[in-house]
């Protein structure tokens, strides 16, 4: 099957609706409501086949519902998939694109008091509720790319018990290099607003266009309200740093670097969870604007010397636009349940 956008999926598309409990907790007021678009492959209305499970958890500012959408000049991933199946190059499989995104502009992944519990809402509830809806074989793999290549890392060191295998592309870590740098413009920013949090939300919301310094400036409060949360404070969010001098708060920002993958992989129970996966799969661009692929490379190397088996791979490329890396990943994932 040649890769153009002409192609129709071949598969359907159906979406659910879960009322989740995992995401009550939330303090930014969005919904618990989600929902979840399932793309079926074809042939599976009309056998009783039974597939793998695949959950796409997507990068800051995205939906799963983005990657089900027509695109110019690059295929979604329903007809990515079909393409790779055609090609032989993998088996069929149900993929889940849940919608997570929040007021922040998005999400880690993980359970917070202020974002909400989203690591129980994808585990817990999500798949189940999935597994008794479809024909499912109780392999799973979670995979994305920037915050949904933390995630599925991060899952991989704390949910073996539900994931089979992970795939993270140009996944957030080392802290230091790829936060710390960014506060002294998130306080610039909010000394407009007096320092004011809310105010500099609010105005983000009611812009006509989030410019790129806002966009860039409400990732790293999404990250506080993810990593370092306060449900006392606007947003749930505090910064670990002194708004007149830039200096570290040092405890909270510990709180955040117990959250990064360089430092969680050195735990017993990071180290467990990852030795039970069947398959780990880590990419990055070695022209990644963010420096991601520093800290990639400081995860490949602590996988070595810990002796757990993985895939690790670098590209020459930025963190842009990268889609066409999951050509490597999706089949690595299905051999490796399979």
């Amino acid at each position: 099957m040649p890769k153009h956008p002409f192609n129709r999926p071949r598969g359907r598309i159906e979406t659910m609706t879960i009322e989740s409990k995992a995401l009550m907790n939330n303090v930014l007021g969005d919904p618990v409501e989600r929902s979840v678009a399932v793309y079926l492959p074809e042939g599976y209305d009309g056998s009783t086949e039974t597939y793998p499970l695949f959950v796409d958890i997507v990068g800051f500012t995205g939906s799963g519902f983005k990657h089900i959408g027509w695109s110019a000049f690059q295929e979604n991933l329903p007809q990515q998939i079909d393409r790779l199946i055609a090609e032989e190059k993998m088996g069929p499989v149900v993929i889940a694109f849940p919608d997570c995104f929040t007021s922040l502009g998005g999400n880690q992944y993980v359970n917070s008091s202020a974002m909400g519990n989203w690591e129980d809402f994808l585990c817990d509830e999500m798949v189940p509720e999935l597994e008794s809806s479809f024909r499912l074989n109780g392999n799973r793999a979670i995979f994305g790319k920037s915050s949904g290549g933390y995630g599925a890392i991060v899952h991989g060191m704390r949910r073996s018990d539900v994931w089979g295998a992970i795939a993270c592309h140009s996944g957030d870590m080392d802290f230091d290099i790829c936060y710390r740098s960014d506060f002294p413009g998130v306080l610039r920013a909010l000394a407009n607003y007096d320092f004011n949090i809310r105010a500099f939300v609010d105005k983000v919301h009611a812009g006509k266009k989030v410019l790129g310094g806002d966009f860039h400036n409400l990732m790293i409060l999404a990250m506080a309200a993810s990593y370092d949360p306060d449900p006392s404070e606007p947003f749930g969010i505090r910064l670990p740093v002194e708004t007149d001098t830039c200096e570290m708060i040092e405890d909270r920002w510990q709180n955040w670097l117990a959250w990064d993958p360089v430092r969680m992989v050195d735990t017993p129970e990071a180290q467990h969870c990852l030795k039970n996966l069947k398959g780990i799969f880590i990419d990055c661009g070695t022209k990644d604007q963010y420096n991601l692929v520093f800290g990639a490379r400081q995860l490949n190397r602590k996988l070595q010397l810990l002796g757990i088996d993985h895939r690790y791979e670098e590209f020459p490329d930025t963190h842009s636009t990268i889609d066409y890396r999951m050509d490597v990943s999706l089949p690595f994932l299905y051999e490796a349940l399979s």
